[in-house]
């Protein structure tokens, strides 16, 4: 009987290791792949001009592969949509798990879980229809399709992640530790500001990881109501074009083994180097703030 149960855990073992090899493998592929496709623009144009250049005209007499407005555009969505939702996220996950009754806290949860489910397109969609004419009409700009438009989507999407993840990192939180406050006489708001928050902090952080990485590679949304202007955006208000934008709308245009068709590719390279970047470096300070709460505790 021994003899079979080690059997098993060893097949187990086996198992979960091939699958874990299979998924570290086709990712190295896909990545071989795209550098594949991507390095040979830099024969026709240097890394510099590619990266910096203000001009995106791939399809004139002489093309401009400039993605410096593509990049810009990436980042000023990324970083508007978490100014607007880490705050909520973050805030909302507190009033479920600490503040809200039980009642209010099992109706909520689910539709903010329901949220999370919403295809790309549907928020997209109702971000061009209903979103767009309302900017249009109350901040009197030329087009609702812009910077801010894209922004509010990609946080109305990343909320349910940040808040659901967030509300389970809270609720994890040593239950001796909040009564340990609130016997030394803090008030409920004190314990969960100077005591819950950082006790959570890493569970906060791996929420925040998780919703903005879904933002700053999101495609469809960013297709749809950004506006698709490769330009240098002036405020919030002009309309943008994301590299996952421009990647979506212009490669089924380029010809195959084509100058257009290895930027877009190229254009792959330089999203995949930033989204690898921003994962390295919230990893890093999630793991930072780990270490302290550990110590603090």
């Amino acid at each position: 009987m021994a003899l079979m149960r080690q059997t098993v855990e060893k097949s187990v073992q086996k198992i979960f290791f091939l699958i874990a090899m299979a998924s570290i493998t086709t990712l190295f592929l896909i990545m071989v792949f795209l550098f594949r496709e991507g390095l040979p623009i830099f024969k026709t144009v240097s890394v510099k001009e590619f990266v910096f250049g203000h001009y995106w005209y791939p399809t004139s007499e002489p093309p401009d592969f400039g993605i410096f407005p593509l990049i810009i555009a990436s980042l000023s969505v990324t970083v508007v949509s978490a100014v607007i939702s880490i705050p909520l996220g973050v805030m909302t996950a507190v009033y479920l798990a600490e503040i809200a009754s039980k009642k209010v806290s099992e109706i909520a949860k689910p539709v903010v879980e329901l949220l999370a489910a919403l295809p790309s397109v549907v928020i997209g969609f109702f971000g061009m229809v209903l979103v767009a004419p309302f900017l249009q009409k109350v901040f009197n700009i030329p087009t609702g399709l812009n910077l801010f438009n894209a922004a509010l989507m990609l946080a109305f999407m990343s909320i349910p992640t940040i808040c659901s993840i967030s509300e389970d990192a809270i609720h994890s939180v040593p239950v001796a530790l909040k009564e340990a406050s609130i016997a030394l006489g803090a008030t409920h708001l004190e314990t969960i500001v100077r005591v819950i928050l950082p006790a959570s902090i890493s569970g906060i952080s791996t929420a925040v990881i998780l919703g903005l990485s879904r933002a700053i590679g999101e495609t469809m949304v960013v297709l749809m109501v950004a506006g698709g202007a490769a330009m240098l955006p002036e405020s919030i208000f002009d309309p943008v074009r994301p590299m996952p934008a421009s990647i979506a709308s212009e490669m089924a245009e380029a010809p195959v083994g084509g100058e257009h068709y290895y930027a877009l590719f190229a254009t792959g390279v330089v999203l995949f180097l930033f989204t690898l970047i921003f994962n390295v470096i919230a990893d890093h300070i999630a793991y930072k703030y780990k270490q302290t709460g550990e110590a603090s505790l």
